[in-house]
Order: structure tokens, then C-alpha cells, then sequence
């Protein structure tokens, strides 16, 4: 008697990649913090005791903070637009990344978090679903969404909810890099109000860096899109227009690379890549920020010929600045001391924060802490929150 014969076994393509079985299931699950062991457990957790609790809530609304989880769970939000270097993906493909970041705030700050990843581009649409969410969470993180699309959702969001809404992308890039320039700076002997910064991208990150440099009182800042450095010779519309009303004091009108020519820092949040011959051209004693990843704008052995304190976006390089430094004290201190939301002056104060846990170990190979010291979020937390009831805009 004869029978068919087995079916061959397909391969599995993704085997020999440890990512993806890191990745295989997915990466998070909701665990109850109540066991349920009896009919008076039961009765408790759920019906009928839970009646009287929602019945209260219903009644004094401020009561949900103390009896609920809502205050303590952060909404990872996305529409899958500007993911990583990936760009526009699309939702499912991205919810990998919000999984990877509700695991960063959990990790790093006790914070629990839940991703959410929305299928639409519609401004309105996004804005109104957040808000039609937002009662069961305590903060918003946006994520991965485009420009210039993500600076009207934030703004919007920021002015009609009263929980801590921040755009990573912009605001945690933007406060690890502030820390960054601040050690860097004291290593090369100078201050930020005597620094000349040419940034190259003009979308999410660069505008926000540009934002808190200036903020922080460094001297001088030339941004370059696409087309060269902006300038008011420019049409220009949005963001793009802020930035030619409150950068270039120096007046150029060329390209990124003219600009470079004597300038104290190069920061890259674009992409691309910048010629040898540029660098070169840069002030004695340059600071080299160049965060595109995997893949950074200046190669870092090309850039330690000129300068003395190179950054890059990469965990496998000295001087990671990774937004993991930031956004899980940032959201913790925002929570911690009940913030309505998240001002200009708390991201000042994780900044600093960041750069005094590197304290006496500065040297050029070291201006910003590792992504995985734990002192860093603990630090930021107590920073942000402490600037946060100074300024009175806790509950």
C-alpha cells in the first residue's frame, strides 16, 4: 500500500534573522495587576463593585485619575507617514516601531503605553480621532508622522486637550541634541551664544532643533532644505517661514556647503551626504552632528580628521544621540507632577538634565549618556516635573 507523499516543508524566510523573532507574536501584552481567585474578587473587580466606582467617576470626573490607569498610559500614535528611515510605509508596517516604543517607555520609565496606529492622512481626521481617545490615556506621543503635517496635529492637539501631548520626532530629537551641543561646547572650550550652526532639513527634527538652540541662546543658526540655506530672498511658506523670519542672522544666500565654510557646528537631520571638502572648510575645533541613520549625512572617520567632537545617530558609534534619552523622563515628569502639558521651559530642563548625567566623565567621545544609563530618566523625570510645578500648570 503506497501513499502520498508528505508535503515539502517551505523554509522559513525569516529564520536566520533574530529581529524577527524578537518581533514574532508581536511585543506587548496587557497584564492585570489584580488576580481573580474567589466570587468576592470577581465581584470586585468587575460587577457589581465596579458600578459604585464608575458611578463616582460620573459624578466627581477628577476621580478617574486616582481610580483608573488612564493618568499612567501613554498613547503611541502614528499613521505610518515618516517612519524611521523607511518614510511612508503606511499603518500596519509601522506598528512594529510603536510597539518597539511602548517597550522603551515601559523599560525606562515604569510608563505603560499603548500604540496606536491610525489609517488616515486626514489632518482632521487624525486630530479628532486623538481627541475622541484621549479619556483613556494620560499623554500622547506622536509619532512618525510627516511634515508638514505634524506640526498642525500637534498644535491642534497641544490646544484642545488638557494631557501632555509632544511630537517625539520633533521635540525628543530636538532636547537630546540641545543636551549634545551643550558638552560639546564645554569641551571645545566655548559658549553656545558664541556658536555659528548650519542645520541641514527642514522638516520635523530640524525645525524643532532650531527652535531649542535658539531658545537656549546659541549665537547663530543658517537652516538648509533641499534648494540651500533659507533666506529672506526666498518663497517660502508654513514652518519654512518661521524659520527665514528667525534664522540667518549671518545673511547667506548660498548653499549648505558655502555655509559651512568657517561655521563652529554642522547638525544633520536630512539625509544625503555632505562632501569631505566641506567639513574641512569648518571653523578649528568643529562640532560634527550628523544623525541620519543607518546611514549619516558626514562619515564619522571622515569627520574626526577635522573636528573635535562628532555625534551620530547610531548605537554602534560613540556619542548616540538617541531620543531614548528623553521622551520616557519627559512624558514620567509631565505625568508625575499632573501637567496640563508640555511647555518650551520643560524641554530646557530635560535638556540640561540629560548633559549634567555626564558630569566630570566629559570628553570628546562622551557628551551625551548612553541610551541604556538608568540614572537618565530618573534625572529628566525629576527635571521636567519640578519645572512643571514651578511654572503652575499642574493640577
Amino acid at each position: 500500500m503506497s501513499g502520498n507523499p508528505a508535503p515539502e516543508q517551505t523554509p522559513d524566510r525569516f529564520a536566520d534573522d533574530p529581529a524577527f523573532a524578537v518581533h514574532e507574536g508581536g511585543k506587548l501584552s496587557v497584564a492585570s495587576t489584580r488576580s481573580i481567585g474567589s466570587i468576592e474578587d470577581l465581584s470586585l473587580t468587575y460587577t457589581p463593585g465596579v458600578a459604585r466606582v464608575s458611578s463616582a467617576i460620573a459624578a466627581e470626573p477628577e476621580l478617574a485619575r486616582r481610580f483608573t490607569w488612564a493618568p499612567r498610559v501613554v498613547a503611541v500614535v502614528s499613521d505610518g507617514t515618516a517612519v524611521l528611515g523607511l518614510g511612508d510605509i503606511g499603518p500596519a508596517a509601522a506598528l512594529p516601531v510603536m510597539e518597539g516604543k511602548a517597550c522603551l517607555f515601559s523599560e525606562f520609565a515604569g510608563l505603560s503605553s499603548v500604540p496606536i496606529v491610525l489609517s488616515t492622512t486626514d489632518v482632521d481626521e487624525i486630530v479628532d480621532t486623538v481627541m475622541a481617545i484621549a479619556p483613556s490615556f494620560g499623554g500622547i506621543n506622536l509619532e512618525d508622522i510627516s511634515a508638514p503635517r505634524c506640526f498642525e496635529i500637534e498644535d491642534r492637539l497641544r490646544e484642545r486637550l488638557d494631557i501632555p501631548v509632544m511630537h517625539d520626532d520633533q521635540h525628543g530629537t530636538a532636547i537630546v541634541v540641545l543636551a549634545a551641543l551643550r558638552n560639546a561646547a564645554k569641551v571645545v572650550g566655548r559658549e553656545l551664544g558664541d556658536l555659528r550652526v548650519v542645520v541641514s532639513g527642514a522638516g520635523a527634527a530640524g525645525v524643532a532643533c532650531t527652535k531649542i538652540l535658539l531658545e537656549a541662546g546659541v549665537g547663530d543658526i543658517s537652516v538648509a532644505d533641499s534648494q540651500g540655506i533659507l533666506h529672506p530672498g526666498r518663497e517660502v511658506t508654513g514652518t519654512k517661514q518661521w524659520l527665514v523670519e528667525n534664522t540667518n542672522s549671518a545673511g547667506f544666500a548660498g548653499t549648505m556647503v558655502s555655509a559651512l565654510e568657517g561655521a563652529d557646528v554642522y547638525l544633520g537631520v536630512s539625509g544625503g551626504s555632505v562632501p569631505e571638502a566641506a567639513i574641512a572648510s569648518m571653523a578649528p575645533n568643529a562640532i560634527v552632528f550628523s544623525l541620519a541613520n543607518p546611514t549619516p549625512e558626514v562619515d564619522p572617520d571622515m569627520a574626526a580628521k577635522y573636528a573635535a567632537v562628532v555625534a551620530t545617530g547610531r548605537s554602534d558609534l560613540p556619542n548616540q544621540i538617541n531620543n531614548v534619552l528623553a521622551f520616557p523622563g519627559v512624558f514620567r515628569g509631565a505625568i508625575d507632577a499632573g501637567a496640563t502639558t508640555i511647555t518650551e521651559e520643560m524641554k530646557l530642563a530635560a535638556a540640561t538634565a540629560i548633559a549634567d548625567v555626564v558630569g566630570d566623565d566629559l570628553r570628546p567621545d562622551y557628551i551625551v549618556p548612553s541610551p541604556l544609563d538608568r540614572r537618565v530618566a530618573t534625572a529628566v523625570a525629576e527635571a521636567v516635573a519640578a519645572c512643571a510645578r514651578e511654572q503652575g500648570i499642574t493640577r
